[in-house]
């Protein structure tokens, strides 16, 4: 069985982790059992979440990870993508994990006292006190560096909400006239989609973008869609 390491729920969607709410996603998309362990990113193997264990192999990054289930189980989300599609999924990843996820990481852990205060409460929550405002220190430090590496976090924070809003105003346009990015039916890039929007959509966390993203029914509609078709025991998602 698949061991899933992430962080714990919160905020009633799957998880607060990006990529750990695509991979789990993926999991079920895919049918595959697993387990989920909860964690944090200071225990991972690249210091980063999620990874898994896989017989007796740990395996980190979201899409090494999908690339090794496809691997050894299939890949039932895309198997009848034509060559098309899956460009046009590349695209959409790239657009989604490469930029929109670093101005949802801008607005987490690098403006506000308020989000910074809702952000660490929800990764460092199983930590003792005083050890949690510690090591959300340390991290804090480590994901600004990552995010002005990336490049986004040299910017004045005007322009990167509004580089953010432009993603938003894609992805809404594409869902405007059907249920799925590529798409009647979900595939694997959905699961990625589904794990950036749900945390800029439904997360207590505020921006510009997530106010911008909030005022396009089709992203809302989406990820209704997404939660109550593959999580729907935390039923409808909370868009605050």
């Amino acid at each position: 069985m698949i061991v899933l390491h992430q962080f714990p729920r919160a905020w009633h969607i799957p998880n607060p982790g990006q990529f750990c709410t695509k991979l789990e996603t993926y999991l079920r998309m895919a049918e595959i059992e697993y387990r989920i362990v909860e964690t944090l990113p200071i225990y991972a193997p690249l210091g980063k979440l999620p990874y898994i264990d896989h017989d007796g192999r740990k395996i980190a990054d979201s899409r090494i990870i999908i690339a090794h289930l496809q691997q050894n189980f299939g890949n039932r989300p895309d198997q009848t993508l034509s060559d098309r599609q899956k460009a046009q999924a590349l695209a959409w990843q790239r657009l989604l994990e490469e930029h929109l996820y670093w101005v949802c990481m801008y607005s987490r852990w690098q403006t506000g006292a308020e989000n910074w205060r809702i952000n660490k409460q929800a990764i460092f929550r199983s930590l003792p006190p005083l050890l949690a405002d510690g090591v959300a220190s340390l991290y804090r430090l480590r994901i600004k560096s990552q995010i002005r590496g990336h490049g986004i976090g040299r910017l004045p924070t005007a322009q990167v909400f509004e580089l953010g809003r432009q993603d938003v105003t894609a992805l809404a346009a594409a869902l405007a006239d059907r249920p799925y990015l590529l798409g009647e039916q979900p595939a694997s890039v959905d699961a990625s989609a589904y794990g950036i929007l749900i945390n800029l959509l439904a997360c207590p966390v505020a921006s510009p973008v997530k106010d911008y993203a909030l005022a396009q029914p089709a992203l809302i509609d989406y990820c209704r869609r997404m939660q109550l078709r593959y999580f729907p025991e935390l039923g409808e998602p909370r868009f605050v």
